[in-house]
């Protein structure tokens, strides 16, 4: 545990690190609070162009809903990868059609455009929550970040106290709304100033974005664990953040909407077959990365924050003083000091006798440090939070394996794929076929013919030779199984490439009689015998 005393404008303040009570572990989480829905607008704003109805933004957060969908997803995409399996691997017929590839090119411009739209909204709710330094300093700053709803200001949000399961805000001067609620016309906090609305729609969109995947199925490919993991995943957390107002949802909303818009951009261009270099695949993934190592960081920071509310202010008087001045008072020799004083030149003194012990027993302000609370209420919040610390950690993993072998052990496409043995065996058997010309140029210029061909030649240099090649020892082992094959069968073995005949009897019996003969030829090429 560990304190840090802070003097801000409004007094003394504590921020502490500590370990999360065990109410905010608590699993499965509490029902309450319900929901708060989003705010409704008489006008439509860029930021909120239409009102989302109450009665629909509650139903679309029940949890049946995204286990469901994630579950049919998850099942659908195992099977799928199957049959594309069996496939080989095809696309089909439609996903080669005008159609589909305009559908495509279409579906990555919607989504880029409406993440570029929700992370511009999520920006402006966060400039108009963030607090300015001056007025309450670090304390200020996570008073705003940890309390989500209410009005703007250090120790004026609505908070909701779990043993009485009622909201409440600590400052007179506000109230709740009707039903006792946080009032949805506040400002000045994350969720009435576009979390409500951006998050919701944002985890909606989570269910469109399993499009992804049948794109890349359609086209016969598989989609990866990563891939399901991540869409599975993701709906999971974002209704878990909006359905318990989880504070650290807006971090999933704001970064996560910015790198997407990145992301859908690049897949629009691939879409329109313009090349983008490498190195801009290669960014967006470790962009991913560090969305999620910072994300998943920051979220859990939450459960370990505490802070003192605003000091309480109360006024105290001294007694001592009190009863010296009651004592004066009620002798009333305080008139002869007066005179006493006056004969002796102190007239500035003089005038103070009488007051002096009013002075002292005023009553003095005495200013100490508010109520510790922690940074987040309810144990729905808490558990928001361990699941999307849970989700994100595998899921970092994935990406960065990702990373490992489509960037670091892939080489760029025209690179030289050889190596030191590919080219010792290139340069032997260079070599051997010159070795091999040189031969028959030698036979030829003494008159003797040989029936035997270069390749014929070089096979059998090849297969004395200590030089051998990864092909040529497929090769040997593919034609030594062929003439067994064939000569099990009573076929006369003949080199590959020439038509076999069938052996007679007679010629079987000669055969097998007939001495072997012994060459002095090392290489095959010459025709003499010893």
């Amino acid at each position: 545990m560990y304190d840090l005393a802070l003097d801000t404008g409004s007094g003394p303040a504590v921020v502490r690190l500590g370990f999360p009570p065990s109410s905010l572990l608590k699993f499965p989480p509490d029902e309450f609070p319900a929901t708060v829905p989003a705010p409704q607008f008489d006008e439509s704003t860029w930021y909120q162009p239409f009102n989302i109805p109450v009665g629909l933004y509650t139903q679309l957060l029940d949890v049946r809903v995204p286990i469901t969908i994630a579950s049919v997803y998850a099942v659908t995409v195992i099977i799928i990868n199957r049959v594309n399996k069996s496939r080989g691997y095809k696309p089909y017929a439609f996903s080669q059609s005008s159609a589909f590839k305009l559908f495509v090119i279409l579906h990555n411009v919607f989504l880029a455009i409406y993440s570029m739209w929700t992370f511009a909204g999520m920006i402006r709710a966060f400039n108009n929550t963030w607090p300015a330094w001056e007025e309450n300093g670090l304390v200020g700053i996570v008073d705003a970040m940890c309390k989500c709803n209410g009005p703007r200001g250090y120790g004026n949000a609505a908070t909701y106290d779990t043993t009485v399961n009622r909201w409440s805000i600590q400052n007179p001067e506000f109230r709740l709304g009707e039903d006792d609620v946080p009032d949805p016309t506040d400002v000045g906090r994350l969720w009435n100033q576009g979390l409500a609305f951006l998050g919701w729609i944002f985890y909606l969109s989570k269910f469109y974005e399993v499009l992804d995947t049948a794109i890349i199925l359609a086209k016969g490919k598989k989609s990866s664990t990563l891939q399901t993991y991540h869409h599975a995943g993701a709906m999971m957390c974002m209704w878990a953040g909006i359905r318990y107002v989880a504070p650290p949802i807006w971090i999933f909303t704001l970064v996560n909407s910015g790198i997407h818009a990145l992301m859908y951009t690049y897949y629009t261009l691939t879409a329109l077959h313009i090349r983008v270099p490498t190195v801009v695949k290669r960014s967006l993934t470790s962009m991913q990365i560090t969305q999620f190592v910072i994300g998943s960081t920051l979220a859990a920071s939450y459960l370990f924050v505490n802070y003192t509310l605003p000091p309480v202010h109360s006024l105290a008087t001294t007694s001592a003083a009190a009863g010296a001045t009651a004592a004066t008072a009620a002798t009333g020799l305080g008139w002869l000091k007066q005179v006493a004083l006056r004969a002796a030149g102190a007239e500035g003194i003089a005038e103070n006798v009488g007051h002096e012990g009013n002075n002292l027993g005023a009553p003095r302000e005495v200013v100490q440090a508010g109520p510790m609370v922690t940074c987040v209420d309810t144990s729905g919040q808490g558990f928001a939070i361990w699941l999307n610390v849970a989700y994100l950690l595998p899921l970092t993993y994935l990406f960065a394996r990702f990373f490992v072998r489509s960037y670091l052990y892939r080489k760029e496409p025209g690179t030289s794929q050889s190596t030191h043995i590919y080219a010792a065996e290139k340069a032997g058997l260079d070599a051997l076929k010159g070795v091999s010309r040189e031969i028959q140029k030698a036979a030829e210029m003494s008159g003797e013919t040989s029936e035997t061909t270069e390749d014929e030649s070089l096979q059998n240099t090849t297969k004395n030779s200590l030089i051998r090649t990864r092909a040529g020892a497929a090769k040997r082992k593919a034609r030594t199984s062929g003439n067994d094959q064939v000569s099990e069968q009573g076929f006369s073995p003949v080199p590959v490439g020439k038509s076999a005949k069938q052996a007679t009897k007679k010629e079987t019996q000669a055969l097998g009689n007939t001495a072997e003969v012994k060459t002095s030829n090392p290489f095959g090429v010459l025709g003499g015998t010893e």
